[in-house]
């Protein structure tokens, strides 16, 4: 495998373990500083604007730098506030360091995309995205549960100084096995003319709603899987592990499949295979056997969208391709905020922890919808 690759794939676990583990060690966090568990959950939104906020800006001023270069700086930004966040004596620190860590996250997804299929032998690029986001998926398999319990049984900030450590080793890997790539990049406004399409915005909207399936589920599955399958809270790690590993799995499986026949015709496939897997979530949901099952197989198949995704965003944008990308990754974590938020929507309505996923059902079948309409454009 290209040394480059595990390069980035070393960042992308990096930026997996500082975004979820947050989600582990939250009343930790709480109880440290003695605030309320909603106030803590600031630093989970803070890390989202940040995203929102990073991806564009920092690509658009950085097109004109090499892409090592500008990869190298943004783990720099990534060592420096995740190691501030560490050891912020006060909240407001925390808050501050917490959205300027997210700043890279978009930025470096987006520049790393164009770098992995330039590092790609012809017709394999796809899959050289998926072993980029293969950090990703292991930060949830591995990284996270690992944060968690030291989090849980030491300090959060031992945790968060390992990820800030981790940034640091990305750094290294990246001037050590990285190949200068010149930039391809258009100036400011030229990338932004890509916006001007219809097209462009049509591509958010399947990533910001179609995803928002996978994220109606995720977000709810704990209370799901003791509430409605019964499993004793012991279990919820085990659960979780089987999500992870089925994300490794589902995130090379959609790489090849996108090589295999093109990224949009993959995308359709991958979020109508999600709505029918959510809708099999809900109906087994009772059954207790049936918790680990669908947790391991709606794992492969929500995370097999990533990279064909990724690859639907750099074809289209020629001349602005790690802008789009980018703004991708923005869109990716729209797709989390929505679908948290209308997959919560029946639980405050009085209605079971099950479904959470009929709203996923929905979500991901908009996004076939919207990726159809994209594919006929394309045709057109």
């Amino acid at each position: 495998m290209n040394k480059g690759l595990i390069a980035l794939a070393f960042g992308g676990m990096a930026i997996g373990m500082t975004e979820f583990t947050m989600m582990g060690i939250l009343p930790d966090i709480a109880k440290d500083l003695e605030i309320e568990i909603p106030k803590a959950a600031h630093l989970i939104a803070l890390y989202a604007l940040g995203v929102v906020v990073g991806a564009p800006t920092l690509v658009l001023f950085s097109g004109k730098y090499p892409p090592k270069t500008v990869l190298m700086v943004l783990m720099l930004v990534f060592f420096v506030f995740n190691g501030l966040f560490a050891i912020a004596p006060g909240f407001f620190l925390l808050e501050v360091s917490r959205f300027a860590s997210g700043l890279p996250h978009g930025a470096f997804f987006g520049v790393g995309s164009v770098v992995a299929t330039n590092l790609a032998k012809k017709g394999k690029e796809a899959q050289a995205i998926a072993t980029m986001f293969t950090g990703m998926t292991l930060a949830n398999l591995i990284g996270v549960p690992l944060g968690t319990y030291i989090g849980h049984h030491y300090s959060w900030r031992i945790t968060y100084g390992i990820i800030a450590f981790l940034g640091l080793v990305t750094f290294a890997a990246l001037w050590l096995w990285l190949p200068v790539i010149k930039s391809s990049n258009r100036n400011l406004f030229g990338q932004l003319k890509y916006f001007k399409k219809g097209r462009s915005w049509l591509l958010i909207a399947i990533i910001s709603i179609g995803t928002g399936g996978l994220f109606a589920w995720i977000s709810y599955i704990a209370p799901m899987v003791t509430n409605v399958s019964g499993l004793p809270e012991g279990r919820v790690p085990i659960i979780m592990v089987l999500v992870g590993l089925g994300m490794v799995i589902g995130n090379l499986l959609g790489g090849k499949l996108a090589d295999a026949v093109n990224p949009t015709k993959a995308t359709i496939i991958c979020f109508s295979s999600m709505a029918i897997c959510l809708v099999a979530v809900h109906f087994t949901a009772e059954i207790e056997w049936m918790a680990y099952v669908m947790a391991f197989i709606t794992g492969v198949i929500s995370f097999s969208a990533g990279s064909p995704i990724q690859m639907m965003l750099i074809r289209d944008a020629k001349g602005a391709e790690t802008f789009a990308a980018s703004a991708g990754q923005a869109s990716f974590n729209m797709g989390n905020t929505l679908g948290a938020y209308f997959g919560g929507i029946p639980i405050t309505m009085g209605f079971a922890y099950d479904t959470p996923v009929l709203v996923g059902v929905g979500m991901a079948a908009i996004g076939v919808m919207l990726t159809v309409a994209f594919l006929r454009t394309q045709r057109k």
